[in-house]
């Protein structure tokens, strides 16, 4: 299968569906961080959207869609913001229309505008909910494709530990924000690259 991983710089969930013995490819404006250039694209996803993909799972940039950034409209501070969020609704609505049989678009939690443009999530998701016991919220909006079953519960940990979205303003704190749990992008590869789903337990979301 030929996969698309589109703003991924990390290419976590592209080395899960290339260990699954897939053809799978990141793409993304910066560098690739995780050690494969080979399997990375660098530059404008969009300019290759037509390129014959099985699936594609894009990150775009939440900055401006999700809940937690709908504060900043209106400040001052950030005169661009009203405009940056029309490019991102519209950049996500391409993703969203790509002629590609599977999609899974994956965000934040988002805003009420940005239901009211994109529409609603399929689902919603936890890295606890797949064996790392962290929290940060993944919405997943899904075309072709079944949800994603969880693995794991809450009655797996003794502890959950906010991820590193809670950590303090820093140069790298955007790069590690946008960064996929391997455990999320293991069962990515698992659910939808070989069409397997693990059985599901009883009293998971306990």
């Amino acid at each position: 299968m030929k996969v698309l991983v589109a703003c991924e710089e990390s290419q976590a969930v592209c080395i899960a569906f290339r260990e699954a013995g897939h053809e799978a490819y990141s793409a993304d404006l910066q560098e690739c961080s995780g050690g494969h250039p080979e399997w990375h694209i660098k530059g404008d996803v969009l300019d290759v959207l037509d390129d014959g993909w099985d699936l594609m799972i894009a990150h775009p940039e939440c900055r401006y869609l999700c809940l937690s950034g709908a504060r900043w409209f209106g400040d001052e501070r950030y005169p661009n913001r009203y405009t940056d969020r029309t490019s991102a609704i519209e950049f996500f609505m391409k993703l969203q229309q790509a002629n590609i049989e599977r999609i899974c678009i994956e965000n934040s939690q988002p805003s009420g505008y940005t239901i009211q443009k994109v529409g609603r999530y399929t689902q919603m998701l936890q890295p606890y909910h797949f064996g790392t016991p962290t929290t940060k919220a993944l919405c997943l909006w899904l075309k072709g494709l079944n949800p994603l079953i969880p693995t794991h519960g809450l009655q797996d940990y003794d502890e959950i530990y906010p991820e590193c979205h809670f950590e303090p303003p820093g140069p790298e704190r955007s790069r590690n924000r946008s960064k996929t749990d391997p455990n999320v992008a293991a069962a990515m590869a698992m659910q939808w690259g070989n069409g397997i789903e693990p059985e599901w337990r009883e009293g998971l979301f306990a």
